[in-house]
C-alpha cells in the first residue's frame, strides 16, 4: 500500500491548475463576484510562518467562494519600496531594484509552492514604473483638488538614515532601523489633507460592522475627536507680536486650578525667545533631540524652563501664571500651548512637583477627599464630582456638564469659544530617500512649484545612483535634479523627496482590479470588483494602513478614480493571530545569552540541549517568531519535508484564527499523520463503482454514515462562512472517525462510503487542495476538483433526529432531556417530570402546569 506522496502530488496539481488557468478571472457581470485579499508582503526574500497562516486563511475563503459559484478575485503583489532595499544596497553593493526583484522571484516561487489559488496575471510590485506612474498621476489629481499641499513642519529626523520618520517609527527616541537618537528638525514637507476628512472618517467607523470592534476602537482613538475650549491668555513681558497666547483644553472645568502655562519648544514664542536667550536655545535644542511621538513625550522625564513671561488668568486680572517651555507639549496638537492644572493631570503634576509649582484642587471625589499626593485625580467625564472651584458653584456635576458650563461661561463673557478638535494630523508623505515613488513636481525660481505634465509620467528613478554615503542619492544626481521648467522653460530643479511607502499600499487594492490599465483604475473593472469583500491581515496594521487606505479611497472618489460606494474599500476585515514558538538560549561564562534555532536543539518533555555539543539550553516562552530570537521555522523546509497541505492544515486546525498559534513539531507531525490516515482508509475502503445506482434500501449503518456526511457538509459550510476554520477542521476529524467506524458490508454502505469520501475530498479542498485533488482522482473522477461545485447538504439528512431540551422549574433551569425530534407533548412532559431534580422541587405534589414549547424548552410551573 503506497503512502500519500506530497512531493509528487503538489507540483503536479499546481501545474494542472496553471495550465487550466483555474484562478485567472475577468470581469463577468453575469456572475456574482467575490474579492478576497490578504495584505500584500514586503519582499524580504523569504516567506515566514506568518505568511503561511495569513495566505492559507485567504485561500480557504477564495476556494470556498469559487466552489460556491462566485467569480473570485484573489490577487497577489509586493509592497516593494522602502529603506531595507537601500540598506541592502549599501551593505551588499547592489542596486535596490536588483535586490528587490531577486527577492520577489524567490518569494513568488515559495508562495506558488503553497498551492494558493492566486491570479498571478494580476501581479503588481509598487516599485514597477507602471504602478508608480499611476500613483504620480493621482498625486497630481489630488494636488489640483486641494488635497495635497506643502509646508514647513517639525519632523522626526534620523541622522544616520538621513530621512524623516513617522512617529510610529521612533522607538524609545531612536530610529526603528538605524537605532540612532532621533532629532527634531524643521523641514518643508508635502502633506495629504487627511485631517479635512477626520470627522467623516470617524463617523463612518460605525458602519464598518464586519470589522473587529478592537480595530474600530483603535481607529476612533487615533482620530481622537474632542470638544473643548479655545481661549487666549493676555501676556506680560513677551516679545512684540506675542501679546496673546492661544490655548486649547479639553478640561476647561479645571481652569480654576491653573498654576502655570506651558508651550512647545517649537511654538513661535519659543522660537522668538531662542534668539536672545542662550539657556532657552540650549533647552529647545535638547528637546529637539527627542522624537515627536506621544509615546516618546509621555515616557520622557518632564523638563522645562521658565521664560520669565507671565499670562493673566481670564477670570482674574490680578492672577498671573508663569509661562514655561516644556518638553512634553506637541506643537501640532491644539495650539501648541496649554495651561497646567497639576491636581488633575499627571503630566502637569509631575512637572509641578519637579519645579515647585502650586497644586490646587478643583474638585474632590468625595467629601473630605485626601489632598493630591504623587498621583493626579482625573475622574471620567461621566462621573459626578463636587466642584470646589467651578463655574456653577460648589455643587455636584458630571465632568461633561462642567465642561459645557465652562465653555458657556467663556462664550458668555467673551474670553473663549467651544471648539471641536481632532488628534489626527495631516499626513506628511515626504521621505528623503531614493527607493520610493518620486514626487512629480518641479521647483522653478520664476514659477514656483510646477506639476510635472501627465504626458511626462512616470518620473522614473534613475538607475545610475551611488550609495557610498548616507543621504538621498537623488540629491547628488544632476541628471535627475536638473530639468527645465514645464511652464517657462528656464532651468529648474526636480523634487528629490519620494513618497512615504504607506502611500503605495493605500490604493493597491483598487489597482488589482485593472493592473494593466493606462489610468489608475478602469471604471468598468473597479465598478465590478470593488469593494474588497474580505480583507485579511495583521493587527499591527489596524491604525495607519487602514486609516490611510480609507482616506485614499475618498480622495480617489473626489478625483474620479473610484465610485462613491467605494469610499469604504473593505467590507469585512479579519485580523489573524501571530505564529509563535518557544525560544532556546545558552549562556557563556560571563552570563551573555546566545539564541539558537529550533533545528539546532534536541527537545525532550522538560528539557533541551544543543545537538552539536550536548550543552543544555534554556527553554523560553512561546513568542512571535523573530529572526532576533532565532525561534523561526522555515516554511520551505516544512513544505519540503511534509508538503504544503500539512503546513496549511496545521495552521488552520490548532487554534481560532484570531488567536496566536504555537508551532510545534508534534502538531505538524500530527497533521501529516492525519492526512496519511485518510489516504490509507481510502485505499482500503470498499466503495460502490463510480456512477453506480443508489440502492433502494438503506440499512441503519449506511443511514448513519449518510447523516454524518450531510451534517458535516452543513457544519463545515457554516464554519468557513463564520471564519472558524479550527471548528471546520474539528468536524472533519469527527467525520473521518465516523467513516472509519462504518466498516460493515453491503451495496448501500459501499454507496454511503463513496458519498462520504467524495464529500470529504470536496470539504477539504479549501484547506488541503492538492491532497483533495489526489483523493478525487483516486475516486475515479476525470474532472479536477477545482472545477467541482461545493456540496449541498440534504436538510432532511443534516437534521438531528434526537434533540436536547432544557427543563425549567418556575423559570429556572433544573435539567435537560433528550427526545426524538418528533416526540409529542405528553411524551416530553413525562420525561421532564421524571427528572430527579424536578421531582425534588415538586416534593411529591403535582405541578400546576407543564408548558412544552416544541423543539425549544419545557417549563414546569409549581
Amino acid at each position: 500500500m503506497s503512502r500519500y506522496n506530497a512531493r509528487e502530488a503538489e507540483p503536479k496539481w499546481q501545474k494542472i491548475w496553471e495550465e487550466r488557468g483555474a484562478f485567472r478571472v475577468e470581469r463577468d457581470p453575469s456572475r456574482p463576484k467575490y474579492y478576497v485579499l490578504e495584505m500584500f508582503p514586503y519582499p524580504s526574500g523569504r516567506i515566514h510562518m506568518g505568511h503561511v497562516r495569513n495566505y492559507a486563511m485567504g485561500d480557504v475563503i477564495a476556494r470556498f467562494k469559487r466552489a460556491q459559484g462566485y467569480n473570485v478575485l484573489h490577487p497577489m503583489g509586493w509592497d516593494a519600496f522602502g529603506m531595507p532595499a537601500e540598506n541592502a544596497a549599501m551593505e551588499r553593493k547592489v542596486h535596490p531594484g536588483e535586490w528587490t526583484y531577486q527577492n520577489i522571484a524567490a518569494m513568488r516561487a515559495q508562495l506558488k509552492a503553497m498551492g494558493l489559488s492566486l491570479d498571478w496575471s494580476r501581479e503588481i510590485a509598487t516599485c514597477d514604473p507602471d504602478y508608480y506612474a499611476q500613483q504620480q498621476a493621482m498625486f497630481l489629481d489630488m494636488l489640483e483638488a486641494g488635497l495635497v499641499y506643502r509646508k514647513s513642519s517639525v519632523v522626526n529626523w534620523d541622522p544616520v538614515d538621513q530621512t524623516v520618520l513617522a512617529n510610529e517609527q521612533v522607538i524609545d527616541g531612536k530610529g526603528w532601523r538605524s537605532g540612532a537618537e532621533v532629532e527634531r528638525r524643521e523641514l518643508t514637507q508635502w502633506f495629504f489633507r487627511i485631517s479635512e476628512m477626520a470627522d467623516e472618517l470617524l463617523t463612518a467607523i460605525d458602519g464598518l460592522e464586519k470589522w473587529p470592534e478592537k480595530v474600530r476602537l483603535m481607529q476612533r482613538n487615533w482620530i481622537g475627536k474632542s470638544r473643548g475650549l479655545q481661549f487666549a491668555f493676555e501676556t506680560r513681558g513677551a516679545p512684540a507680536g506675542h501679546e496673546r497666547l492661544e490655548v486649547y483644553t479639553t478640561r476647561p472645568d479645571t481652569l480654576m486650578g491653573a498654576s502655570f502655562a506651558a508651550i512647545s519648544p517649537d511654538h513661535p514664542l519659543a522660537r522668538a525667545l531662542e534668539q536672545d536667550h542662550p539657556a532657552i536655545a540650549a533647552f529647545c535644542a535638547e528637546c529637539r533631540r527627542v522624537g515627536t511621538s506621544e509615546e516618546a513625550l509621555e515616557t520622557a522625564e518632564k523638563k522645562g524652563v521658565d521664560t520669565g513671561i507671565r499670562v493673566v488668568h481670564p477670570l482674574d486680572p490680578d492672577w498671573e501664571l508663569p509661562v514655561w517651555i516644556a518638553n512634553f507639549i506637541l506643537m501640532d496638537y491644539g495650539t501648541g500651548a496649554i495651561f497646567g492644572c497639576p491636581a488633575h493631570d499627571q503630566r502637569d503634576l509631575d512637572f509641578a512637583r519637579k519645579y515647585g509649582l502650586p497644586v490646587e484642587d478643583v474638585y474632590v471625589a468625595r467629601e473630605g477627599g485626601a489632598p493630591v499626593g504623587t498621583e493626579a485625580y482625573v475622574p471620567p467625564k461621566t462621573e459626578p464630582v463636587r466642584y470646589v472651584r467651578g463655574f456653577a458653584g460648589p455643587e455636584i456635576q458630571t465632568g461633561e456638564e462642567a465642561v459645557e458650563a465652562a465653555i458657556g461661561h467663556a462664550e458668555a463673557n467673551g474670553y473663549g469659544r467651544g471648539v471641536e478638535n481632532f488628534r489626527l494630523r495631516d499626513w506628511g508623505i515626504s521621505r528623503q530617500r531614493y527607493w520610493g515613488c518620486p514626487i512629480p513636481v518641479i521647483h522653478c525660481d520664476a514659477c514656483g512649484v510646477v506639476p510635472v505634465p501627465k504626458a511626462d509620467l512616470p518620473v522614473r528613478l534613475p538607475e545610475d545612483v551611488e550609495f557610498d554615503r548616507p543621504g538621498n542619492p537623488l540629491d547628488r544626481h544632476p541628471g535627475f535634479t536638473r530639468v527645465d521648467c514645464p511652464a517657462c522653460g528656464k532651468p529648474a530643479r526636480r523634487e528629490t523627496d519620494t513618497m512615504d511607502t504607506f502611500v503605495d499600499s493605500s490604493w493597491y487594492f483598487a489597482r488589482f482590479t485593472s493592473p494593466h490599465a493606462p489610468t489608475p483604475t478602469d471604471q468598468a473593472d473597479v465598478g465590478y470588483w470593488m469593494n474588497v469583500d474580505q480583507y485579511i491581515g495583521g493587527i499591527e496594521h489596524a491604525i495607519l494602513h487602514l486609516l490611510y487606505s480609507r482616506f485614499f479611497a475618498r480622495a480617489m472618489h473626489r478625483t474620479g478614480h473610484l465610485p462613491a460606494r467605494c469610499i469604504e474599500p473593505f467590507e469585512a476585515l479579519f485580523t489573524q493571530g501571530m505564529v509563535t514558538h518557544e525560544t532556546y538560549a545558552s549562556r557563556d561564562a560571563n552570563g551573555r545569552r546566545a539564541w539558537h534555532t529550533p533545528d539546532e536543539v534536541e527537545r525532550t518533555a522538560d528539557s533541551a540541549r544543543l545537538i552539536a555539543t550536548g550543552e543544555p539550553v534554556e527553554i523560553g516562552p512561546s513568542i512571535k517568531m523573530s529572526k532576533s530570537k532565532k525561534n523561526v521555522i522555515d516554511p520551505e523546509a516544512i513544505i519540503e519535508q511534509f508538503g504544503a497541505d500539512t503546513a496549511r492544515w496545521f495552521m488552520l486546525s490548532d487554534s481560532p484564527p484570531e488567536r496566536d498559534v504555537e508551532w510545534t513539531t508534534a502538531g505538524v507531525e500530527g497533521a501529516w499523520r492525519f492526512l496519511q490516515r485518510i489516504w490509507r482508509m481510502l485505499q482500503e475502503a470498499s466503495l460502490a463503482p463510480l456512477g453506480a445506482t443508489v440502492p433502494g434500501d438503506t440499512p441503519a449503518e449506511a443511514e448513519a454514515l449518510r447523516r454524518a456526511t450531510h451534517k458535516t457538509i452543513l457544519g463545515v459550510t457554516q464554519d468557513i462562512e463564520g471564519f472558524t476554520f479550527n471548528k471546520a477542521v474539528a468536524r472533519i476529524y469527527e467525520f473521518v472517525n465516523a467513516i472509519q467506524k462504518a466498516d460493515g458490508e453491503g451495496a448501500a454502505l459501499d454507496h454511503a462510503r463513496r458519498e462520504a469520501f467524495e464529500t470529504l475530498a470536496r470539504l477539504m479542498t479549501p484547506m488541503t487542495p492538492h491532497f483533495a485533488e489526489e483523493m478525487w482522482a483516486v475516486l475515479g473522477h476525470a474532472t479536477p476538483l477545482v472545477d467541482i461545485a461545493w456540496p449541498a447538504a440534504d436538510p432532511a439528512l443534516a437534521r438531528d433526529e434526537r434533540i436536547t431540551l432544557p427543563v425549567q422549574v418556575n423559570g429556572k433551569k433544573r435539567g435537560e432531556i433528550e427526545v426524538e425530534r418528533e416526540a409529542d407533548a405528553p411524551t416530553i412532559e413525562g420525561l421532564a417530570l421524571a427528572l430527579p431534580d424536578v421531582q425534588r422541587y415538586l416534593e411529591g405534589r403535582p405541578p400546576k402546569k407543564v408548558i412544552v414549547v416544541p423543539g425549544r424548552i419545557v417549563n414546569v410551573v409549581m
